[in-house]
């Protein structure tokens, strides 16, 4: 399941915002500004993240993504099947430049089981570039770079058929 999620997420189409195929349901879950991981513990008692694959890869590796971050030497990859009370709801895929992973930006690398939300969230330097809603298969993602302390990283998200995104009309 979780590799078939994170390949899947990595074959998402982007659309622009004002896409017709974007209903004012679907758009309030994938413009969503604020933390998903705090909106999905709305819908749950308990939302868990298992982490897939963490390691550094270089721009060879993410030909797709590469255009939208800087130049680096390597990039820091995490993929991870974010649950809701033990229902895979979200898959997601971080990159954050190597540059990006100095000063406290380097806790990035030591999340583990510890959802991206909980860490950018509490960040006071926090802010965000774009959000770019997709779709794959009948299934909703969205893109987003966001910046910790003006230094970007690059989330992509898979809104997985168990997630509450699918439970409003869409």
């Amino acid at each position: 399941m979780s590799q078939d999620a994170l390949t899947l997420l990595r074959q998402l189409h982007w659309l622009p915002p004002s896409s017709s195929a974007l209903s004012a349901p679907l758009l309030d879950w994938l413009m969503e500004e604020d933390s998903m991981t705090r909106r999905f513990e709305r819908h749950c008692q308990r939302v868990t993240v298992e982490p897939v694959r963490e390691a550094f890869v270089h721009a060879a590796d993410i030909p797709d993504e590469f255009a939208l971050l800087p130049d680096d030497r390597r990039y820091w990859l995490r993929e991870i099947i974010l649950y809701g009370d033990g229902e895979p709801w979200l898959a997601g895929r971080t990159l954050v430049p190597e540059s990006t992973l100095n000063g406290p930006e380097a806790m990035l690398r030591q999340l583990g089981t510890r959802p991206l939300g909980r860490y950018l969230f509490s960040s006071s330097t926090l802010s965000r570039d774009f959000i770019e809603p997709g779709c794959v298969e009948q299934l909703w993602g969205r893109r987003s770079r966001l910046r910790l302390s003006e230094k970007p990283l690059l989330l992509t998200e898979l809104f997985l058929p168990a997630s509450p995104l699918y439970r409003s009309p869409i």
